[in-house]
């Protein structure tokens, strides 16, 4: 049978269990192996976030890209069904080429044909610094393992060419910076069983930071993941300068300023430690653009889209969304958010992406349920 044949990429030695690489260890249904790009320019200008997935027990591989430009999000979905080919990371008009892997790779997206205005782009990615292992991720509801897994996440800067709009944005790598993400194991997709676990293993309340960070001379990456007690069920600060070992600055501890009304953040301090004298070193962020994953994404609780799921074969969906209109993205707040931002550390400006989600109770900052903001 066809179905049973080997694939292009088992004549390369990196099977690490007795399948064809058609398959992974796994049979759970959510299983996934993706990645997600950040770049933006050093005045929050544009911010652009792509990613593509592949969903192998689900026969579904899609990818994104949302760019924000003033108030106005642009967005571009594709899904369609998974092929034989591994390495062939495209999907409709969205493609991403590993040109050196670790170190460069392109990110294009087709304009629509009927539509010259449509998003569209041509950027090459390269690495500044080497890429890092973030912690180990698992959680549990219940005794169901709902996620696990392993990531890395490095730095680099871009250069090329967005369009949208009627707009022509020339990406330079001297300034903009550019940050990304590769993630694989399970984690939920939309289902039956994603909805039973919500339902009957509800979280009080989710507080979450993850933040790379490139310097001219280094990298920070700082994450941290508490229950609604304050309960850390995740956290790194781990610091990256070539020709040194990497350093862990303790255990992050972050004094967020949140705009009046709301949970989304202006600026931030992150209080770290020096492992070596054990000073305190400060983290300051401050925000330049923010990006809901929940609007054009396909991030929960988007309600068009999700990650992971059919959409039939060849599908395609363009649009765009108005940020400054709240009925146009009401789930938003209640999803994970991208901020661009500008850093500072001992006396050195950096770039990076402060991520960040808090939704129902969250002790440490006060918040006391899912209808709680700031004052």
């Amino acid at each position: 049978m066809a179905d049973d044949r080997p694939v292009p990429l088992d004549e390369y030695p990196v099977h690490q269990v007795p399948l064809s690489m058609k398959h992974v260890a796994t049979g759970d249904r959510n299983a996934y192996d993706r990645c997600i790009f950040h770049l933006f320019d050093h005045e929050g200008r544009a911010l652009l976030i792509l990613g593509l997935g592949v969903y192998p027990n689900t026969g579904v591989i899609d990818a994104y890209a949302t760019l924000r430009v003033g108030n106005t999000l642009h967005a571009v979905r594709a899904s369609d069904a998974l092929g034989e080919d591994r390495m062939n990371l495209s999907v409709g008009p969205l493609r991403i080429t590993v040109e050196e892997p670790l170190r460069r790779l392109r990110l294009r997206c087709a304009a629509d044909p009927g539509d010259p205005d449509s998003l569209s782009y041509d950027v090459t990615w390269t690495a500044d610094f080497p890429a890092l292992w973030e912690p180990h991720h698992i959680q549990r509801r219940g005794d169901r393992l709902s996620l696990e897994g392993r990531r890395f996440v490095q730095a680099g800067r871009p250069e090329g060419v967005i369009r949208a709009g009627s707009q022509e944005i020339q990406v330079s790598a001297r300034e903009w910076t550019a940050t990304r993400d590769r993630s694989w194991g399970v984690r939920p997709i939309p289902g039956e069983e994603r909805g039973r676990l919500e339902e009957e293993f509800g979280t009080e309340g989710f507080h979450w930071i993850w933040s790379p960070v490139r310097f001219d001379d280094r990298f920070l990456m700082v994450i941290t993941q508490e229950e609604a007690d304050g309960y850390r069920t995740l956290n790194d600060a781990t610091l990256v300068r070539p020709g040194h070992p990497d350093r862990q600055l303790g255990w992050p501890q972050a004094d967020i300023t949140y705009r009046p009304g709301s949970r989304h953040p202006q600026s931030a301090v992150v209080h770290l430690t020096d492992p070596g004298d054990r000073k305190p070193v400060e983290l300051g962020v401050q925000i330049l653009a923010s990006l809901p994953l929940a609007v054009g994404a396909g991030y929960p609780p988007a309600d068009d889209w999700q990650h992971g799921t059919w959409r039939g074969r060849d599908w395609t969906d363009r649009r765009t969304y108005d940020l400054s209109d709240p009925s146009a993205h009401p789930l938003a707040a209640y999803g994970v958010i991208d901020h661009a931002a500008r850093f500072t550390i001992d006396g050195q400006t950096g770039y990076g992406i402060f991520e960040h989600g808090s939704f129902g109770r969250h002790d440490p900052s006060g918040f006391t349920g899912f209808d709680s903001v700031a004052p």
